[in-house]
């Protein structure tokens, strides 16, 4: 791909994104067991607000469609920086163990520690970073290389499995309760998980646009990063850290979620380069498009069940991590 077809890409992207986005947004407002029209809808978001219709748009689709959006810009952002700094295609929040350590911290606090429920956002971004530190500084041996951050992760993330199914096994009398967590979905979701989920997520959002430069010059390679200036080991902790905080988020308001951080960044990468300039941004706007659309499908394709967002994500993301593995030689 040459530079002309790669910058009409990036245009492209940059312009479809947010349209996509929006789609997704209006298809998760309007479809359901009671369908609205487009039409309808506006007149309740910016005029007259019906009571039936008014009711379903503003207490129940809205909300989980921003928290959609949050929640899948969240996880891509977090596997696009995570996918830079390991050097690594295939790095994902979940994989790597991050996911992991906010999930057994988000179980903790809903099994052992109920009372503490409001709690939920900071105790899973402690947990996320507690396991990004502990896969760090398990990889550090002079320096923590990019391949070493992968397997100390892999690692990390069977250990806080293991932990998290202790945890269940011993207080199996509450488990009933985390079990729809553990799926990955946004059913009951509403304005008060918004609140208190949206200041993590808009600062992580936030700082990630901020650590695009460092971002590039570590794809650079440690040695050509250091020559222009970049503190390497800090840059690579400080974003570690930030992918936590994204994924810490995540999880703490929709569950275990997986693939979002693996396949969109990938998938990006693959149509318009690795320039951290247009694939964080176009990856965030990607993952929110994603999650919105995936869940709108799960809680209406299926009815009258609604299944879980993260069983359908998974069910699409593990055959594309299967097809890049073979993409890249890496079965045999």
């Amino acid at each position: 791909m040459n530079k002309k077809q790669r910058n009409t890409r990036r245009l492209m992207a940059l312009i479809l994104t947010p349209l996509l986005l929006l789609l997704a947004c209006l298809y998760g407002l309007t479809y359901g067991s009671v369908p609205i029209s487009p039409g309808e809808v506006w007149s309740i978001l910016f005029g007259s607000r019906p009571e039936t219709s008014g009711l379903i748009i503003m207490d129940l689709r809205l909300p989980r469609v921003l928290i959609g959006v949050l929640v899948g810009a969240c996880l891509a952002a977090s596997g696009a920086l995570l996918q830079g700094v390991m050097a690594n295609p295939l790095a994902d929040p979940g994989i790597i163990g991050v996911s992991a350590g906010g999930g057994l911290a988000a179980v903790i606090t809903m099994v052992v520690l109920p009372q503490y429920s409001y709690l939920l956002p900071a105790g899973a971004f402690l947990g996320a970073l507690l396991a990004a530190i502990m896969i760090y500084f398990l990889a550090w041996d002079s320096g923590a290389s990019p391949m070493k951050i992968v397997l100390a992760g892999v690692a990390i993330n069977a250990l806080l499995g293991a932990a998290m199914n202790g945890f269940m096994v011993v207080f199996s009398d509450r488990v009933q309760a985390v079990l729809p967590w553990l799926s990955g979905g946004l059913s009951g979701r509403s304005w008060h998980h918004l609140g208190f989920a949206a200041p993590y997520a808009l600062t992580g959002l936030a700082l990630a646009l901020l650590a695009i430069k460092p971002a590039n010059l570590l794809l650079l390679g440690d040695d050509s990063a250091r020559l222009l200036g970049l503190r390497v080991e800090a840059s690579r902790f400080l974003i570690i850290v930030l992918a936590a905080l994204l994924a810490g988020t995540a999880v703490s308001i929709a569950g275990l979620i997986g693939f979002v951080g693996l396949v969109v960044p990938h998938a990006v990468r693959l149509l318009i380069g690795g320039d951290y300039r247009f694939l964080l941004p176009v990856s965030i706007l990607g993952g929110a498009t994603l999650v919105v659309f995936t869940d709108t499908a799960a809680r209406t394709w299926f009815d009258p069940i609604e299944l879980p967002v993260g069983i359908l994500l998974a069910g699409v993301g593990a055959p594309f991590f299967l097809w890049l593995l073979r993409r890249r030689k890496l079965m045999p």
